[in-house]
Formats: structure tokens, sequence, C-alpha cells
């Protein structure tokens, strides 16, 4: 009787990949080493994912559908666009030491792939399209959504410190920048 082949989980897979970036860095992804994690065989990685360029850009769709669904769960069915970038500052606000890391992580997997950069950039570019900048409000929301980006990537990368208090402070203000009953939410 032939042995069945055995099922690939691609989210361990995934999981193990982010454990190697996030303790070597992005230099120590290789398919090797995220066999090792998830205790599979190098052709195991390779048959799920097929190159390391494959698995980067699985583990950074992972990373953004994950945000994406907490962005949404904020802002609700059929948001605005402004209500859209306030969920997005919310769901940033409340992201805890572990998941900055693992952006950080991702970030930089991500600045290695040119078609990622290229994706990144519509992306960014399509959260801002929808806000109409001849409105005060919407510049205000604009300001807020790279405030927030900036502060977050700050502290991602262990470029500034900011203890849990004044991390509430700096996003009450950004909330409070984009609308007077943004920081209430």
């Amino acid at each position: 009787m032939a042995g069945r082949p055995r099922t690939i989980d691609r989210d361990k897979v995934l999981d193990a990949a982010e454990a190697v970036v996030t303790r070597e860095g992005a230099s120590g992804l290789t398919i090797d080493a995220v066999a090792k994690e998830a205790g599979i065989t190098k052709g195991g990685v390779q048959y799920a994912f097929g190159s390391k360029e494959n698995l980067i850009r699985a583990m950074i769709r992972r990373w953004g559908d994950t945000f994406e669904e907490e962005v949404m769960a904020f802002a609700g069915e059929n948001p605005a666009p402004e209500t859209v970038i306030l969920g997005h500052i919310e769901a940033s606000r409340r992201t805890d030491k572990d998941e900055a890391s693992r952006s950080a992580v991702m970030m930089t997997a991500l600045l290695q792939q040119p078609d990622q950069v290229a994706q990144s950039r519509e992306w960014y570019n399509s959260r801002l399209q929808g806000l109409d900048p001849s409105s005060e409000h919407a510049r205000r929301t604009r300001l807020a959504f790279l405030a927030s980006e900036g502060v977050f990537f700050l502290k991602s990368f262990n470029l500034i410190d900011l203890d849990d208090e004044a991390w509430e402070e700096v996003f009450g203000d950004i909330l409070a920048l984009a609308g007077p009953d943004s920081a209430e939410k």
C-alpha cells in the first residue's frame, strides 16, 4: 500500500519564515532556514511556495490581509474613505510589540522585492485616493494617516522610544487631528 503524500501546511511554513526573519533578519531568510524551522525538507518549502521570492510574497500578503481585516473591523461595512483611514490609524494604534516587530520584518522583506514595493506604492496611493483634497477634513485625515504611518514605522524599526503612555498620547493627537469625533472612537 502506497503511503499518502504529506500535505504541507502553508501557514505553518509562513509562521516558520516569520520566526526566521524575526530572529535572524531578512538576510537570514533562506529556504533551508525555513525548512529547519518548520521541521520539513527544503523540497517541502519549495513545493509549497516554489521560490524564496514567492515565500516572501506570501508572507507579505498574509500580513497585509490580516491587517486589512483589522482595519475593516474598525471601519465597518461600506465605509467612507475617511472612515477607512481612521480604521487604519486605530488598527495601527492597537498594534502590540510583537506585531510591530513583525511589521518591521515584513517591511524589510518587502523592500528587497521591487514588485512588492510597487504594489505597496499602489496600495498606499489607493488608500488615499478617495479623499477629497478640497475638503479640510479629508486633508486632516490624510495628514493623520501619514503621521500614524510615520510613528508606527519609527517605533517598529526601533528608531524612537515611546512607552505605552506616550504611544497612546501620540495616537490620541493623531486622531484628534483627523477630526473632533475621531479621538473618542
